[in-house]
């Protein structure tokens, strides 16, 4: 069997692991399926002392174009083990596959990810949501290796997440599976994804690159809705633009970089601010240079 070490990869370029198409290279690299390759990988980090970022799906992660000076881990844990009314899924699956595997069996309470690209330990990270559902919503508990390589159950009740935020934002470890409560549903229940899918596909631009929304919402208007007050869609900068079918999200119309990107942030914060005077805080994971560690 292969040694953790041996199976890291040296300059990978990241630009095919981001949604958006954009970044630089990853000192080095590696690609985790199990648990125990987590705890393999949490040893070598600190032997090592390596700065390292995580990554699932790569839907709201935009890489620095200088790359990643420390180690970038694509979490590929994936499985799914259902027994009513639970399901136990790995971080690397797709959030939005989980979401139509389970309304196929008739339970719901995750409808509100079909469509969403990222992956469940990312959207357990973020606190992702849409429709007015959070994951943290039918979130029982959460699988968790830390950076000694310690294995814990976290249970929901004793984790504080709020609105596109989470405990794990301010850990240092993996979220290696989440633990999900599901709700039992009639055949009706079936169009419901459906429905979701077809209106994110008709406001949102579903088939460019982009890291979904950008900015955060404010309780009473939404970011785009800000956006588009300004008469923000269609700026561009480089090959970064906003795009023309829903304001709070950028695109890369072709050879974008992170500085294009970046820079759009700052003229559409600063336009918003002038105008409406409210400050957009941004959702986009920002991976920079040198992560911390």
């Amino acid at each position: 069997m292969m040694s953790i070490e041996s199976r890291i990869e040296k300059n990978r370029c990241l630009k095919g692991l981001s949604t958006f198409g954009i970044g630089g290279k990853a000192r080095y690299f590696i690609s985790i399926r199990t648990v125990e390759e987590l705890q393999q990988i949490a040893q070598f980090i600190r032997k090592e002392k390596l700065p390292f970022w995580v990554v699932g799906r790569g839907s709201n992660s935009l890489f620095d174009d200088r790359g990643v000076d420390g180690l970038v881990i694509v979490n590929k844990i994936n499985f799914i083990h259902f027994e009513a009314p639970m399901v136990d899924v790995g971080a690397g699956v797709s959030l939005s596959l989980l979401a139509a595997t389970m309304v196929k069996r008739g339970w719901g309470g995750l409808e509100f990810g079909v469509g969403i690209p990222g992956s469940v330990g990312g959207a357990i990270y973020m606190n992702a949501g849409a429709h007015g559902c959070e994951i943290k919503d039918q979130l029982a508990s959460v699988t968790y290796v830390d950076l000694m390589g310690g294995v814990s159950q976290k249970e929901r009740d004793a984790l504080i997440f709020s609105y596109r935020s989470s405990p794990f934002q301010e850990m240092q470890g993996f979220i290696a599976s989440g633990r999900f409560v599901l709700v039992k549903r009639g055949g009706e229940g079936e169009h419901k994804p459906l429905e979701m899918l077809a209106y994110r596909m008709r406001t949102q631009p579903y088939n460019e690159k982009s890291v979904g929304c950008v900015f955060r919402n404010f309780p009473d208007i939404s970011a785009g809705a800000l956006i588009d007050q300004c008469n923000l869609k269609g700026a561009k900068i480089g090959g970064a633009e906003v795009s023309v079918k829903h304001a709070n999200f950028i695109v890369n119309k072709g050879g974008a970089t992170a500085h294009d990107v970046l820079s759009l942030i700052m003229y559409i914060k600063g336009r918003v601010k002038g105008q409406t005077g409210r400050e957009l805080k941004t959702e986009v994971c920002l991976v920079p240079y040198h992560p911390q560690v």
